[in-house]
């Protein structure tokens, strides 16, 4: 069996580091992925997904990236159920991430200009 994923695309909003009740650093960032085609209205749409952040992958990514910036995930993914009341429970898929590539920087960018 194989799970792995790989997806390139932007960050949208800025990641914040937390801390589970166990001590592990963790952050849930979404990357907007552009559609490699157009849809009826001739625009591209965008899948928003989901991923996850351990330790030190979460600690790097926190510390170099902001909203805007294009990144690389390579991770695995990953479905949980999570009960939101007692009579409703929710599915979610995201992206464990293993590694975080930092492709271009809103920021960087900025500076130049």
């Amino acid at each position: 069996m194989l799970n792995q994923a790989v997806i390139v695309g932007r960050l949208v909003r800025e990641p914040e580091l937390r801390k589970t009740e166990s001590g592990k650093k963790v952050t849930n960032i979404t990357v907007a992925v552009p559609r490699s085609y157009k849809n009826a209205n001739g625009e591209y749409d965008a899948d928003f997904i989901h991923c996850t952040l351990w330790e030190g992958v979460a600690e790097k990514t926190i510390t170099y990236v902001k909203k805007g910036d294009l990144l690389g995930i390579r991770g695995h993914i990953q479905s949980r159920t999570i009960q939101l009341d007692e009579d409703y429970k929710r599915n979610v898929v995201e992206i464990v991430a293993d590694k975080v590539t930092f492709l271009s920087s809103k920021r960087s960018q900025e500076e130049k200009e």
